[in-house]
């Protein structure tokens, strides 16, 4: 397990550049 750390660090990182990417739609749509 040598990725360990790493993978679960850039899995942190995506999901939250997704939840940004998210919350700007959102707020461009004006929903």
């Amino acid at each position: 397990m040598s990725y360990g750390k790493n993978e679960g660090f850039a899995l942190l990182v995506v999901l939250f550049i997704l939840l940004v990417i998210i919350g700007v739609s959102y707020i461009d749509c004006g929903c």
